[in-house]
C-alpha cells in the first residue's frame, strides 16, 4: 500500500514537471517567432541598405591599379538604432527614414569635399583627401561628422522617436587606394590608418565623434575637443583620443555650434592656400614660356611671400592677407597665355578658377583689382594694391637687384623689346630714379639700398665693366 502511494507521488510529480515543460516550451516557441520576425525585419533593412551600395560590373573591375597617399582622414560611423526597433514599429516607414538619413550623409560628404567608399550594413565608411589629394581634409571630416550628428539630432525630433544614432571615429594618416573602374570608377582603402580608424569607432561610445591625437593637431584651432583616453594599437603603444564638441565659438554663425561664420571660413581658406598654390605653380612651371628668366615660377613665389610680410607689417586682417596673397599667385599666371595683357588674363584664369574653392564674386573681384595695379607703370589706389606693388618690385632695394635686373633684360632682350645693355641701364636709371615704394614698411626695408642700386647702375652705363651673362 506503501509502495503504490509513493509511485503515485512520483507519477504525478512528472506529469507536473512535463507539464512545466510544455508550458517552457511553447514560451520559447512564441519567444522564437517574435526573434524570428525581428531578423526577418533586419535582413530586409540590411538587403534595402546593401541596395544602396555602388559595386562596379566585372568589365569595370577589369582596368585595377593602386595608389598611395601621404594624408587622407578616414571615418567610420556605426548606425546604431536596430535594436530599438520593436514588432509595433512600421519597418517600411524606418527603412525609408534610413535610407532618408543615408542620402543626406551622401550629400554632406560631397559639400565637404569627402569621397565615400562604401555603406554595408550598419556600417558607414569614407576618406578626406582622396582621390584628389588636399590639406583641408582633417577639417573637413570633422565638420562633416558634426553635420551628421546635427542632421539626425533634427530627424530625431521630427519623427519623434529616438531610433537612430551614431558612433563616429576619425583618423588622419597614410592610405593605399584601390581603383578599379573605367567609366565609373571605385575606390576602397587600406591599411594602418584604415583599421585604427576601425577600431577607434568600436572602442568610442554611442553619440559621441572620437578623433586620433593625428586628427586632433590638424583641427584642434578650429573645434573644441576634450582628452577622451588612450587606444591601445600594436607595435605602435598607445594613441591618445579626443572627443570634438563642437566649433569654436569665435567661428559659429550666430551661436550655431554647426554653422560657420567668414572668421572661419577665412582661416580655412589660409590653410587651402596651400594646395591652391601648387597647382598654379605646378601649371607655371610647365607652360611658362622658357625666354621668361624673370617672369617665372621664383618671381611668384617672391611676391607671394613678401606680400605676406608686408600685409602683416602694415597692420591687414586675415582676408586681407588671403586676398593679397591670392592675388599675388596669380598676378603673373597670365604669362602662360600671353606676354603682352598678362595681368588681364591672370584675372580671367582667377575668375574660372576659384569659384571651385569657395571664392566668392566679391572677393575675386578684389583680388583681380589688386592684380590690375602692377600694370607699368604702377597706379595703386587701396592700402592692398599698394603692397603688391612694392611687393612687385621688392628686388628694386634688395642687395641682388643687379643680378635680378640682368635676367629682365635678358627676357626683353629675347623678344625683341630692349636693344642694348647700356640702353637697359639707362631705362633702368631714369626708372628707378623715379620710382617709389608706397608702403611704409617697404620704404623703412628698401629705399635705403634703392639709393645704393642708383649709383651702381650709373657706374655701368658707359664704359662700365659689368655685363650680363
Amino acid at each position: 500500500m506503501q509502495k503504490n502511494e509513493a509511485l503515485l507521488k512520483r507519477i504525478a510529480k512528472l506529469v507536473r514537471q512535463n507539464q512545466d515543460l510544455v508550458e517552457q516550451h511553447d514560451k520559447l516557441s512564441r519567444e522564437h517567432e517574435k526573434l524570428q520576425a525581428k531578423l526577418e525585419n533586419f535582413k530586409h533593412i540590411v538587403a534595402r541598405m546593401k541596395e544602396k551600395v555602388d559595386l562596379p560590373d566585372e568589365k569595370e573591375l577589369e582596368r585595377q591599379h593602386s595608389k598611395k597617399f601621404k594624408m587622407a582622414t578616414v571615418l567610420f560611423a556605426n548606425i546604431h538604432g536596430f535594436s530599438r526597433i520593436s514588432d509595433s514599429m512600421d519597418s517600411e516607414k524606418l527603412m525609408d527614414e534610413l535610407d532618408t538619413v543615408l542620402f543626406k550623409f551622401d550629400m554632406l560628404l560631397k559639400i565637404n569635399n569627402i569621397h565615400k567608399i562604401r555603406t554595408i550594413g550598419d556600417s558607414y565608411m569614407c576618406a578626406g583627401g582622396i582621390p584628389v589629394k588636399n590639406i583641408t581634409n582633417p577639417i573637413e571630416v570633422v565638420m562633416a561628422a558634426l553635420k551628421m550628428q546635427q542632421y539626425l539630432e533634427k530627424v530625431r525630433k521630427r519623427s519623434g522617436h529616438d531610433i537612430w544614432d551614431l558612433k563616429i571615429g576619425i583618423h588622419t594618416g597614410p592610405v593605399t587606394a584601390d581603383i578599379a573602374g573605367r567609366k565609373k570608377v571605385s575606390y576602397d582603402i587600406k591599411g594602418d590608418t584604415v583599421n585604427i580608424t576601425s577600431r577607434m569607432e568600436s572602442s568610442g561610445e554611442v553619440g559621441k565623434i572620437l578623433i586620433s591625437v593625428m586628427t586632433y593637431e590638424l583641427v584642434k584651432e578650429f573645434f573644441v575637443c576634450e582628452y577622451y583616453g588612450k587606444l591601445p594599437v600594436k607595435y605602435k603603444g598607445d594613441l591618445e583620443m579626443f572627443c570634438v564638441k563642437g566649433l569654436k565659438p569665435e567661428f559659429c554663425m550666430d551661436g550655431d555650434a554647426f554653422s560657420v561664420n567668414e572668421k572661419f571660413d577665412t582661416k580655412f581658406k589660409l590653410i587651402q592656400f596651400t594646395d591652391i598654390q601648387e597647382i598654379i605653380l605646378d601649371k607655371l612651371e610647365k607652360e611658362l614660356p622658357r625666354y621668361l628668366y624673370y617672369h617665372n615660377v621664383k618671381h611668384t613665389v617672391d611676391v607671394v611671400t613678401e606680400v605676406e610680410l608686408i600685409g602683416w607689417a602694415e597692420g591687414c586682417t586675415d582676408d586681407e592677407v588671403l586676398l593679397l596673397k591670392t592675388a599675388g599667385l596669380f598676378h603673373d599666371a597670365g604669362h602662360t597665355i600671353s606676354y603682352d595683357r598678362h595681368e588681364e588674363l591672370g584675372c580671367q584664369m582667377a575668375r574660372e578658377f576659384l569659384p571651385k574653392y569657395g571664392y566668392s564674386e566679391e572677393q575675386i573681384g578684389k583680388i583681380c583689382d589688386i592684380i590690375m595695379a602692377t600694370q607699368m607703370p604702377p597706379k595703386p589706389l587701396s592700402l592692398l594694391e599698394k603692397i603688391i606693388c612694392d611687393a612687385d618690385l621688392d628686388y628694386l632695394g634688395r642687395s641682388d637687384m643687379i643680378p635680378v635686373s640682368n635676367t629682365l633684360y635678358k627676357e626683353l632682350k629675347e623678344q625683341d623689346k630692349i636693344d642694348s645693355f647700356n640702353d637697359w641701364n639707362k631705362l633702368q636709371e631714369k626708372f628707378i630714379s623715379g620710382h617709389q615704394y608706397f608702403t611704409k614698411t617697404a620704404r623703412s626695408l628698401r629705399e635705403v639700398n634703392k639709393q645704393k642700386q642708383i649709383e651702381r647702375i650709373k657706374s655701368l652705363i658707359n664704359g662700365g665693366k659689368y655685363k650680363p651673362e
